[in-house]
């Protein structure tokens, strides 16, 4: 049995989907942001096999209503406060859409032309906008991909980081006939995909040295100079070091220019994970800080799905040479081959990450970027920091709460201020009301409650309820 595309039936059925979406989201403050929902819930409340005749729309519209929405956590209310969001807005998701529907795989240039082409296209225009340096754009030997996760983007990194450190030779010979064993440098707050690409790409978890911090949560410069003529002078071999711009936990924001000069006197790669706080280079009264070193560095990447209302997954790296790239992940088996490709006249994005095939995720950038425009998305993070600072004074004012550091951009980390247990117990009571959601970390050795603006639908007043919130539960009688 044939199962034909109905251009009338797509039309009327996609138009329901759409309106149940516009439904979802004018009404998604009414709900609690957390579902109260016990594990094995869902699966419990679904048919446990697949239905041998189709349902119709309707019905299955209907079961997410019933079952699958009342058991979300709601990233796009206007309550999340939790972790840094994953932002979505409508020209994102006309841009998903459109790539389902074009339904293209663009593992090569000639499997889409324009797939590929959009993509470099407008990561010269983000490189442009955040005022990266022109050696990171697609005019030169380096140039911008879209991958799925920072996490990703770490670990491509890092494999052109080993074949350059080891000449090509962990490649073909593999890491136990390379000699020296390789290192890699991030500092304690460092996101732990640094850890996992060390593991994933073949090093051992334990060549990872986390370098400590200073009070604002920096990398201490001097430490990783030390760490760095450690292994070289034991005969170990400096390979990559990642430099964070916006830590997880507090915001930190590492002195780029001085890691990468440390790291140049030993040839090691220089990564930037400024995944969260990237993109807010957008705007040039923070840019200065946000994009310092970028000239001196390897990689660069940030995600767009976290502040730029595009929505996940969306990160975007820039490297200063794609050669290195291209030569630690390409395949051509003869499958693949082709003449555009031979011709060396285009770029066939498979080389540049670890799957074969890739999604057209350019469509979604290129139609937040067109159809918000720069104007607009800068005035968005310039409003969340203005938010997120007016709440940090509501903190810094409060005798029973500490302001465990400075806010960064739009996060902020507060705790209570007899101690770890008391903040424990204000979390836990923030979070039962209902109405938001923040999360915790550590900083400076103290049990920190986070506080992220920058959910799509988030506006001033529901900042000052967060802080509502945050005086009832001071208030709430313990236990």
């Amino acid at each position: 049995m044939s199962i034909p595309f109905d251009p009338e039936r797509f039309r009327s059925e996609g138009r329901a989907v759409v309106d149940w979406l516009a439904d979802y989201w004018a009404h998604l403050e009414e709900r609690p942001v957390a579902p109260a929902v016990r594990p094995g819930a869902v699966r419990a409340a679904l048919p446990g096999s697949a239905p041998e005749t189709p349902d119709d729309l309707a019905t299955v519209l209907a079961d997410l209503d019933r079952v699958i929405v009342p058991a979300l956590t709601h990233w796009q209310h206007p309550g999340f406060f939790a972790f840094f969001p994953a932002s979505t807005a409508a020209p994102s998701i006309f841009g998903e859409l459109l790539a389902a529907g074009l339904g293209v795989q663009g593992m090569l240039w000639s499997t889409a032309p324009a797939c590929t082409e959009l993509e470099t296209h407008v990561l010269d225009w983000l490189a442009e906008l955040l005022g990266l340096p022109k050696r990171l754009t697609s005019g030169g030997p380096g140039g911008g991909v879209i991958l799925d996760s920072a996490s990703s983007g770490v670990l491509v990194a890092l494999v052109a980081a080993r074949e350059r450190a080891t000449a090509g030779r962990s490649n073909t010979a593999g890491l136990a006939e390379v000699g020296a064993p390789l290192t890699v440098y991030a500092s304690v707050d460092a996101h732990s995909c640094v850890e996992k690409a060390v593991g994933i790409a073949g090093l051992g978890r334990d060549t990872l040295r986390r370098i400590p911090t200073d009070p604002s949560g920096a990398m201490r410069v001097a430490d990783l100079e030390e760490a760095l003529a450690e292994d070289a002078a034991a005969g170990r071999r400096p390979c990559l070091v990642v430099a964070t711009v916006g830590t997880t936990a507090r915001g930190g924001i590492d002195p780029v220019p001085a890691i990468a000069a440390a790291a140049s006197r030993h040839g090691a790669w220089v990564h930037v994970d400024a995944a969260w706080a990237g993109t807010a280079a957008l705007c040039p009264e923070w840019r200065p800080a946000l994009v310092a070193g970028a000239d001196l560095v390897d990689s660069w990447g940030t995600n767009p799905h976290k502040w730029l209302m595009v929505n996940f997954d969306c990160h975007c790296l820039w490297v200063a040479d794609r050669a290195a790239l291209i030569n630690s992940l390409s395949t051509k088996p003869e499958y693949l081959r082709n003449a555009a490709s031979e011709s060396g006249a285009v770029i066939d994005y498979s080389d540049w990450q670890v799957p074969l095939g890739r999604r057209f995720r350019a469509l979604k950038l290129w139609l937040t970027l067109r159809l918000f425009g720069a104007a607009a998305l800068r005035q968005r993070i310039r409003d969340h920091v203005a938010w997120a600072g007016w709440f940090a004074e509501r903190v810094a004012a409060e005798q029973r709460l500490v302001l465990l550091c400075p806010p960064s951009l739009s996060l902020v980390c507060f705790a209570a201020a007899t101690g770890d247990a008391a903040t424990a117990a204000l979390l836990a009571r923030i979070n039962a009301a209902g109405p938001i959601l923040v999360s915790q970390a550590r900083v400076a050795d103290r049990l920190a409650i986070r506080l992220a603006v920058g959910a799509t639908l988030t506006d001033r007043r529901h900042v000052e309820g967060a802080w509502r919130i945050v005086a009832e539960a001071l208030d709430a009688p313990a236990g």
